[in-house]
């Protein structure tokens, strides 16, 4: 049995495993950077690091988020970098069964690598993601560490 963090993203659930989420975040306004991929909203600070802010029902379904009071940023360690995920809500921890996780077929996973598997539940269907190889799937992640490396060295200089 395992821990995930359910949120919802259109009509769809998904989860993540508990212990690759920091946190969760109201929504709030990221700061625009010039010249980065299109999925990226911008940027936020949380707890002192800056934090790429991406746009998920964009990366997974084509179509820029719409902001409502359920709004919620899932932040994630991906990769050497921290990511909050805009998605439609976060619902609940839930614990889920390895048992009830079924893998997803092998032409599928070639272009969405990312998807890991889909949790069987007797009243619902979950798709389980992995935020890192999500980041790592993207176009455009390369400048946006250099973006946010950059940065953080700026903010630490001017610091001292």
């Amino acid at each position: 049995m395992k821990k995930f963090v359910v949120f919802q993203l259109e009509r769809e659930q998904y989860a993540i495993p508990v212990e690759l989420v920091i946190s969760i975040e109201k929504m709030m306004a990221p700061t625009i950077v010039p010249q980065m991929p299109d999925y990226m909203v911008g940027v936020i600070r949380i707890r002192g690091e800056l934090v790429p802010v991406l746009d998920t029902r964009k990366l997974l379904y084509g179509r820029p988020f719409e902001e409502t009071g359920r709004t919620r940023l899932v932040v994630t360690r991906a990769e050497d970098i921290s990511v909050a995920f805009i998605v439609d809500e976060a619902k609940e921890i839930l614990d889920i069964p390895e048992e009830a996780v079924k893998q997803v077929n092998m032409l599928a996973y070639e272009q969405t690598p990312y998807l890991v598997g889909i949790a069987s539940l007797p009243e619902r269907l979950i798709t389980l993601i992995d935020p890192n190889r999500l980041f790592a799937h993207l176009e455009g992640t390369k400048a946006i560490k250099e973006h946010i490396y950059s940065a953080a060295f700026s903010l630490e200089t001017e610091r001292v």
